[in-house]
């Protein structure tokens, strides 16, 4: 039986509308049940809900919402920002046996804005750069198809992530893929749905439908991060 997701209780965006105007550890203590209940439990069903929807075109990315979900606590140990608290809730669903932060999966988040749909390759590594790099250049014809598919940059945008301003070491400035060769990630983010879909049921077929027009791509990135020998594992 597929997993059944209701919307998040507008108690859930109120608090993370809240949270942002009260981004303090005395402010969210005493409210910490209800972010439990009106918006961690809702996320932990869309997640739940969302692989049941994934298992039809990408069972390799099932993950259960325990790994799937991010903790609601900032890292400030590097940032001039140190409020305490995300003001969003986000999940990650990463191809299993993967590390999540360095090859191609899906993200999506749920905050006090704005709802983001995103995959794609986010915080590769160097050797998973230089791997990324030699697939687009080796198989361009194919990327050009899926980066240029007009369904699905209607629905997601274009394929984005920041870049080198020169051709990386090794790749000739001649090479018919180097504007895309030169990224250091690639990536879609859809930001602009109706925040109110999040409210309703109707924020899971919004999200499924992104996630699916997104998969060529995300297996067309993994193919090329995959394992060349068995000594060798790739990263998420």
């Amino acid at each position: 039986m597929a997993a059944r997701f209701s919307g998040f209780p507008q108690q859930g965006l109120t608090f993370l509308q809240e949270l942002k105007a009260n981004n303090t550890r005395e402010w969210f203590t005493p409210r910490k049940e209800v972010f439990d209940s009106s918006v961690k439990a809702p996320m932990v069903a869309l997640v739940e809900a969302v692989n049941a929807e994934l298992a039809d075109f990408a069972p390799d990315y099932l993950t259960e919402p325990a790994k799937a979900i991010y903790r609601i606590y900032r890292d400030t140990r590097f940032s001039h920002d140190k409020t305490p608290y995300k003001t969003h809730i986000a999940a990650n669903l990463h191809k299993q046996g993967a590390d999540k932060h360095a090859a191609a999966g899906y993200y999506f988040s749920v905050g006090a804005d704005e709802i983001e749909i995103a995959a794609g390759v986010y915080m590769p590594g160097p050797e998973e750069l230089l791997r990324l790099r030699q697939h687009i250049s080796g198989h361009f014809d194919e990327f050009s198809k899926l980066a240029g598919d007009k369904a699905v940059t209607k629905l997601v945008g274009s394929l984005q992530g920041d870049a080198l301003s020169r051709p990386p070491k090794g790749f000739s400035a001649e090479d018919p893929a180097l504007e895309w060769i030169k990224k250091k990630q690639w990536y879609y983010f859809k930001t602009d749905l109706d925040l109110g879909l999040a409210v309703t049921p109707k924020l899971l077929p919004e999200i499924v439908k992104r996630l699916r027009a997104m998969t060529p791509m995300v297996t067309f990135f993994n193919r090329g991060l995959a394992p060349r020998d068995r000594s060798r594992d790739f990263l998420f």
